[in-house]
């Protein structure tokens, strides 16, 4: 029974490979015009929403879809899409919603037409509107189809930035429109980015719970694991520093298949050995460093706050940890029964790594070639 559940499990990960779908959350950009009015700026796949699919769909499957539509088919999806954004955002003033007009400035021009990701309607959408007079304080809401939501406020008037990360369906603090901000405290930023780091991992980072499984499947006994870790720990911690600070950059177009041919390599090393190598440990931390590169760069799309950055970074760093900790423990309470038993490397062990070998062969192949 165990080996049907892990293969099933592995398989949907090869289904939905990590890092396949560049949008892992919307990024939203919330602008007060000097001018009285605001425009809010939503970055998602519009083409899956409008057809109301998952975001994991394949882009040219969506492309597909929408092309093949009659063109009042077309004009009626589209209607669709806007009062969906009517009714599931929401931009507050003094708590109230105020009206907005919603367009897509992507569709028809060379953004959508002419994008490496294919797209029909782009990835962009516009809501625009008045700001109500005598407004004291502004906020931001987006329902649980946008997913998690990376929010900046820009009041040019005062020269002023803001940026949060809202949970799904979580609304904003409101923004007094008056008088200066105040930037969150250390507690919020270690408690926001120790968050952060542990949900990159799990359940979102399906690559990088392949690796530690891997690691984990090396030997029954555990003096081989706890020096595997510790290289992979001290490894990407120095990479993900590093990055973070501009002094290491390699593009995502390398570091990506990379660490799905890191994930092949541990499987396949499980197969042939049976224990800890000399080696193991100084490969181990090779593919650490490229890990740290990938962390490096989730943590550049969520940015870091101008004040307390080092906290953030060490907070993002220790979510990881953390994050790392409950797949091996997740690992043990299940497996963990059996690695005592005889049976345990020829049954469990060398089947589990293949088929994280073979997932990792796959995922690299994707990445090399963009699919």
């Amino acid at each position: 029974m165990l080996i049907p559940a892990l293969a099933a499990v592995l398989l949907l990960f090869t289904a939905s490979p990590a890092a396949a779908h560049p949008l892992e959350f919307t990024a939203a950009t919330l602008a007060l015009q000097p001018d009285g009015t605001f425009e809010a700026n939503l970055v998602c796949d519009l083409d899956a929403l409008a057809l109301g699919a998952p975001y994991d769909t394949d882009d040219a499957e969506l492309v597909a879809a929408l092309e093949g539509l009659s063109g009042d088919e077309f004009d009626t999806l589209v209607a669709r899409l806007r009062r969906m954004f009517e009714r599931r955002v929401r931009v507050r003033f003094d708590g109230e919603p105020a009206p907005f007009a919603v367009d897509f400035p992507d569709y028809g021009t060379p953004l959508a037409t002419e994008a490496e990701i294919p797209t029909v309607l782009g990835l962009n959408a516009r809501l625009t509107g008045a700001i109500p007079d005598g407004a004291a304080d502004v906020g931001f809401f987006a329902s649980r189809a946008f997913g998690e939501v990376h929010l900046t406020v820009n009041d040019p008037a005062r020269g002023l930035e803001v940026r949060s990360i809202l949970e799904p369906g979580e609304r904003s603090e409101p923004l007094e429109l008056a008088g200066p901000v105040e930037p969150p405290g250390p507690g919020a930023v270690a408690r926001l980015y120790l968050r952060l780091g542990f949900v990159h991992i799990v359940p979102e980072g399906a690559d990088h719970i392949l690796f530690v499984l891997g690691l984990f499947l090396l030997s029954a006994r555990l003096r081989p694991l706890v020096w595997q870790v510790t290289a992979f720990t001290v490894a990407h911690a120095v990479t993900l520093t590093l990055a973070t600070l501009g002094y290491v950059s390699l593009p995502a177009g390398l570091v990506e298949p990379l660490i799905a041919l890191s994930i092949a390599y541990v499987g396949v090393e499980n197969m042939l050995v049976d224990r800890l190598t000399r080696w193991r440990p100084g490969v181990v931390f090779g593919f650490g460093l490229l890990h740290g590169l990938g962390f490096a760069g989730v943590l550049g799309q969520l940015g870091l706050p101008e004040q307390e950055r080092l906290l953030a970074l060490v907070t993002f760093n220790a979510g990881i940890e953390l994050g790392q900790l409950a797949v091996i423990l997740g690992a043990a309470l299940t497996f963990g029964w059996f690695r005592s038993r005889s049976w345990y490397r020829a049954r469990l062990a060398v089947p589990a790594s293949a088929a994280i070998a073979l997932v990792g062969l796959a995922w690299a192949l994707q990445r090399a070639l963009g699919l």
